[in-house]
């Protein structure tokens, strides 16, 4: 969608039928017609942007429709992050299966199955939001009238432009992705792990994945570090000279020592053992960028925006209502929590705050 740092100039339609205050003289006329309404326009200036005065449609004579090149590139791409994620998934779900359930079993039948009932939730649940994320349509811009006069009423296209790519009107919440080929309603950003679009459809079954996910890697890496001291061969301490050494550097001898010990027995440690040190290391790597992905996805929702529609507010100076029920709404809460919890209202001090110190 193209940025706009200026208002643009709005143009007059020329129709004998339109009532006399739609209708001024104008010293320089330029003739040019709305995409929206298929009205006759005079323009002040010989702009290349303007807006309808009937319709309210945006027009942009500079755009062109741009060639994407490499486009199968980009597909090849999300096909093959995606197959990625799916092995990876695979592999964490039956690695970890393979080797933490013989230990906790082992351990206590009632442990073994508390276990694998908790595995078998977090493997549906993250599977069932994925499938959710990528296969459903991310968002199809709702049809519209345009291009007929006595179709579009006054301001039924306001602030709409048109995408050359898909040969359609585009509301300011739309984006085009140009990898998926066509316009996403209130589209976030495209995710090549998921091969498609985070858009209104399906931007809370990605919320939804990231929160099972981050839930799941917290288990595994904690189950990781349980099942691996209970199989973890011994580890021996070599002898550590005490005499003249100053405690930071005794400390970090220590340390030094304990680190070597592990990569000295992890030598001796089985195939089931170097199974969980990898689930322990990808769980909390993967666990620590999802939850900084999930925190800056809240953030956008509680401030109403996507991150696309932030990027193009910030040379604007808008400030978006910030508000916890933005969030609530975002999942589908039709009620408000202020009825039933009154210092739930509290969070809009926060906005009205730095809304106030902004103005100074």
């Amino acid at each position: 969608m193209t940025l706009i740092s200026q208002p643009a100039p709005e143009a007059i339609p020329i129709m004998a039928e339109l009532p006399q205050e739609h209708i001024t003289s104008i010293k320089e006329e330029y003739d040019v017609q709305c995409w929206g309404c298929g009205l006759h326009l005079l323009l002040p200036s010989n702009s290349p942007l303007f807006k309808c005065g009937w319709c309210g449609a945006l027009t942009n004579q500079n755009a062109r429709k741009r060639d994407v090149k490499y486009i199968w590139l980009r597909r090849w791409r999300d096909r093959i992050f995606v197959f990625i994620l799916l092995v990876f998934m695979l592999f964490v779900i039956c690695g970890g299966v393979w080797a933490m359930h013989p230990v906790l079993f082992s351990t206590s039948y009632f442990t073994g199955i508390f276990h694998s009932i908790l595995t078998i939730i977090l493997s549906v649940a993250t599977v069932y939001t994925y499938s959710s994320a990528a296969f459903k349509c991310a968002g199809t811009p709702p049809l519209i009238v345009w291009g007929s006069y006595p179709a579009v009423g006054k301001g039924g296209l306001e602030n709409y432009t048109f995408c050359h790519l898909c040969s359609k009107p585009k509301s300011p919440r739309t984006h085009h992705c140009r990898t998926c080929q066509q316009c996403i309603l209130d589209m976030d950003h495209h995710c090549p792990f998921i091969g498609n679009c985070v858009g209104a459809n399906n931007h809370p079954h990605f919320i939804a994945l990231l929160i099972s996910v981050i839930i799941s890697t917290t288990y595994v890496s904690i189950m990781a570090v349980y099942v691996s001291f209970q199989i973890w061969p011994p580890i021996t301490f070599g002898p550590i000279s005490n005499s003249n050494r100053h405690i930071t550097e005794l400390a970090l001898r220590y340390i030094q020592e304990l680190i070597m010990c592990f990569i000295r027995s992890a030598v001796f440690l089985e195939p089931r053992g170097l199974v969980l040190v990898y689930l322990f290391i990808s769980s909390v790597s993967l666990g620590v960028g999802l939850f900084i992905l999930l925190w800056q996805q809240l953030c956008y929702i509680y401030k109403g925006k996507t991150f696309l529609s932030d990027l193009s507010s910030q040379g604007n100076d808008e400030v978006g209502e910030k508000d916890c029920q933005n969030i609530l709404r975002f999942f589908g809460w039709p009620y408000s929590f202020s009825r039933y919890l009154p210092l739930w209202s509290i969070s809009r001090l926060l906005p009205s705050f730095q809304k106030k110190r902004h103005a100074k």
